[in-house]
């Protein structure tokens, strides 16, 4: 009886890939239980298997005590040394119990529990062995249909494949085969522990690694890869060996490579991105086969990026409801937004429109009286803002304004003008439309020293949008209004304002 026990405890080890003593202790937890449902007791009842003999032993453990109060777990000493000699009061002494008795229930019991304990200590297995292969890809038959979702056999257990993790473009039949990814492991389950998927992007990744040797060995590193599945992907890869084209590599003759890999994943579109460590550059990458004009950093802070495209590449750029920019925007980690060269320009005029409109009234001017407003008014002032570009100087040759007011003129305008705000509209950044056609500005006192681009474009196109190059500086608007000639003013034509000089 005993080789027969100990024999069966081996087979069911290396069956489940169980440790003995496991099913060792399941064995001795069962007798336990079937003895407390014979018994029906308070004892502290243990059990002890004996791997020589293969037989197991039952008895109550009882502590030595003076005097007894809870004769369940207690022992008197006069009574423990009839047992043994040497027991001392606190010591513990096992009572045998009688196995013989048991009968055909408490066998049942014993069964269940060992069975019980056996299984978890599978699952707990299959948890350990699988929840470090997360990421890898591993194959399956398709072994039956639980509604939407499938069940694979993958060899040690059986996994699951959701129908949020299946790709809409794949349809599978029971006993196909078919390749799949470990996106998680669940720790307690009743069922199947392991969940695979068709859709995660680590699919993709894993796919380049077996159909591509440069990316193998190391040669070539995939940096990131996102998916729509069933219809478009993006990886970007970049090369260690400067002699290595990363997109060719991934291509193959003829597209050899990257046509296995798109059988696989049944037709998806696969585009293939050269990684760059230059954020603009990766997005114009990302976003092929879009032809793109310009890249500007809207805040590098926030992760916000402007693309400016021709009008015919516009489409092409966004894609099908808006899918490759939204990829492109999700492999380079920024917020992309694709404008036409066309739609560019109408914004930066309406920029320019905008500030222009946000002049401050003569009647805000603290200290000065109507009379010398109605004197400005009739030389053509009309805001504070020509104030200051005419500068005190030119204030004072207009009739009725001595020195004394033309310098009380400029301070009240030089107070009043620190506290304007100027609003832009919502959603215009104000650093991109100070850089817009027509303003021009010293390398020193641009608002975004990231994006010379933009600032070389406005400085070739400022003199054909605004039709003149005399604009205050951080105040882009119209030309200034005519002076009339009877008022005693010049126009200046220099180019530059008292106001400005004196700043």
């Amino acid at each position: 009886m005993s080789n027969i026990i100990t024999q069966t405890i081996e087979q069911i080890s290396k069956e489940k890939n169980i440790d003995p003593q496991v099913i060792i202790d399941a064995l001795e937890d069962a007798m336990v239980a079937a003895s407390r449902k014979y018994y029906k007791t308070n004892e502290e009842i243990n059990a002890r298997f004996d791997r020589e003999t293969g037989m197991v032993e039952i008895f109550a453990v009882k502590r030595v005590v003076e005097q007894v109060e809870n004769p369940s777990l207690e022992i008197s000493l006069e009574e423990a040394k009839q047992i043994d000699e040497s027991l001392a009061v606190d010591d513990t002494v096992e009572m045998p119990k009688p196995m013989d008795v048991l009968g055909r229930i408490a066998a049942q019991t014993a069964k269940q529990v060992i069975l019980q304990k056996v299984r978890e200590a599978e699952r707990q297995n299959i948890y350990n062995e699988y929840s470090e292969k997360i990421g890898e890809l591993v194959n399956g038959v398709i072994k039956r249909f639980e509604g939407p979702d499938m069940i694979v056999d993958i060899g040690k257990t059986e996994a699951m494949l959701p129908l949020r993790e299946q790709s809409r473009a794949e349809t599978y039949k029971q006993g196909e085969r078919v390749r799949a990814v470990i996106v998680k492991v669940l720790p307690v389950a009743k069922g199947p522990q392991v969940i695979l998927s068709r859709t995660d992007p680590e699919l993709l990744i894993r796919l380049f690694e077996m159909e591509i040797p440069e990316i193998y060995d190391g040669t070539i590193v995939v940096k990131n890869a996102v998916r729509e599945p069933g219809d478009r992907a993006k990886i970007a890869v970049a090369s260690l060996d400067r002699d290595v084209d990363p997109v060719g590599a991934c291509v193959g003759m003829k597209g050899s490579r990257i046509n296995s890999i798109i059988r696989e994943l049944r037709g998806e579109k696969i585009d293939i991105v050269q990684w760059s460590d230059d954020s603009a550059q990766f997005a114009a990458n990302a976003l092929n086969p879009a032809k793109i004009s310009k890249v500007l950093i809207i805040d590098g802070v926030e992760k916000r990026m402007e693309v400016i495209v021709e009008e015919k590449q516009q489409s092409l750029a966004i894609g099908k409801k808006g899918q490759n920019v939204r990829l492109a925007s999700k492999l380079i980690g920024w917020q992309i937004d694709v404008k036409s060269e066309e739609q560019k320009k109408q914004e930066v005029l309406s920029v320019m429109e905008s500030l222009t409109s946000s002049s401050t009234s003569l009647g805000e001017l603290e200290g000065i009286s109507e009379r010398i407003v109605e004197r400005l008014r009739e030389a053509g002032i009309e805001n504070v803002e020509r104030i200051l570009e005419l500068g005190e100087s030119k204030l004072i040759e207009i009739p009725g304004v001595g020195e004394k007011t033309a310098a009380k003129i400029m301070e009240a305008a030089r107070d009043l003008f620190e506290e304007v705000e100027i609003e832009v509209p919502e959603g215009i950044d104000l650093p991109t439309a100070i850089e817009a056609p027509g303003a021009v500005q010293d390398d020193a006192k641009k608002p975004d020293a990231g994006k010379p681009a933009a600032q070389e474009e406005a400085r070739d196109a400022a003199p054909s949008e605004s039709g003149h190059q005399g604009a205050p500086q951080g105040i882009p608007g119209e030309p200034s209004p005519a002076i009339p000639e009877e008022s005693g003013l010049k126009e200046d034509t220099s180019g530059e304002s008292e106001g400005e000089k004196g700043s």
